[in-house]
């Protein structure tokens, strides 16, 4: 296919019983064309079907899993090859932990696709060695094990609305340590090593988007050389993701209750990478208000 235009073709993939059905409907709900267990020897030909009408048509999303065995192997290669060409093709990989695909299997009283005479566990450790090289590609990771439908819905709406834009979305996101690293941040940093404003009694009830507690964060003894050597060091990496024409990155910043130390970091690294060129900042506190 040699052509001028630029077309949006996401590929959703990932564990089953991680939510690619959700995803689907959710992507149906604001006007995207999903088709669903399409062959991936098939991509280009869908493809090409987009390229070749002059009338406005909506993203194309394909939902591809790994129960086509033999041509599911071939998907990173038939990615590459669109990407060679004219083609804005992003990969969505869904992912859970195993305990919540195993809850979900059971909920359901339905097999694993590919536990063949095994185990629900086993079918689910035969499908992550089968997919781990595509989610080390994904350009988006969301992790549903703690998510519901409506929940992870949401996710889908927030991250691929109608919106276009040609920048890299970052996300700066808080989180508390013991709440779970979250899975889908592609970097993440401890602020652990700074005093816990929660031991200070007057601090304990605000948390780090109010002044007094953002003020008492920043400084401290090595916060100010740690936001500047880590934004310092984003710089060429968020380049680099730019130059890769990754649409999508998440960087997550933590500490023990995510209230305090890592809420007035984030938002402090937000800041001073609010103007950087190519890029749209966004901030989320994914703990706050859970002490």
């Amino acid at each position: 296919m040699n052509t001028s235009k630029s077309y949006e073709l996401l590929v959703v993939t990932g564990m089953s019983g991680a939510g690619r059905s959700t995803v689907a409907n959710a992507l149906e709900d604001m006007d995207w064309y999903v088709v669903d267990n399409l062959p991936p020897q098939m991509l280009k030909p869908m493809a090409e079907l987009f390229s070749i009408t002059e009338r406005a048509l909506p993203r194309l999303a394909v939902v591809i899993d790994a129960r086509g065995g033999e041509l599911f192997q071939d998907l990173n290669e038939h990615i590459a090859s669109l990407q060679s060409e004219n083609i804005d093709v992003q990969v969505l990989f869904l992912e859970a932990n195993d305990s919540a695909l195993i809850k979900r299997f059971e909920q359901v009283r339905r097999p694993h696709p590919l536990q063949g005479d095994g185990t629900i566990s086993d079918g689910i450790a035969i499908e992550r060695a089968r997919l781990l090289p595509l989610r080390e590609q994904a350009d988006l990771v969301i992790d549903s094990s703690d998510l519901n439908i409506y929940e992870l819905g949401s996710k889908i709406a927030e991250s691929f609305s109608n919106e276009q834009s040609s920048k890299l979305k970052l996300i700066i996101q808080s989180f508390g340590f013991k709440y779970g690293s979250p899975s889908d941040a592609d970097m993440i940093a401890d602020m652990r090593f700074i005093p816990n404003p929660y031991w200070n009694e007057a601090l304990r009830p605000y948390n780090g988007q109010d002044k007094q507690v953002a003020d008492y964060v920043l400084a401290q003894q090595g916060a100010q050389e740690f936001i500047n050597s880590y934004v310092a060091a984003l710089k060429p990496v968020l380049d680099g993701y730019i130059r890769e024409n990754r649409k999508r990155v998440s960087f997550a910043i933590g500490c023990t209750g995510g209230k305090h130390r890592s809420v007035a970091t984030a938002i402090e690294i937000a800041k001073r990478l609010q103007d950087y060129a190519g890029i749209e900042v966004s901030i989320k506190h994914r703990d706050l208000g859970k002490e």
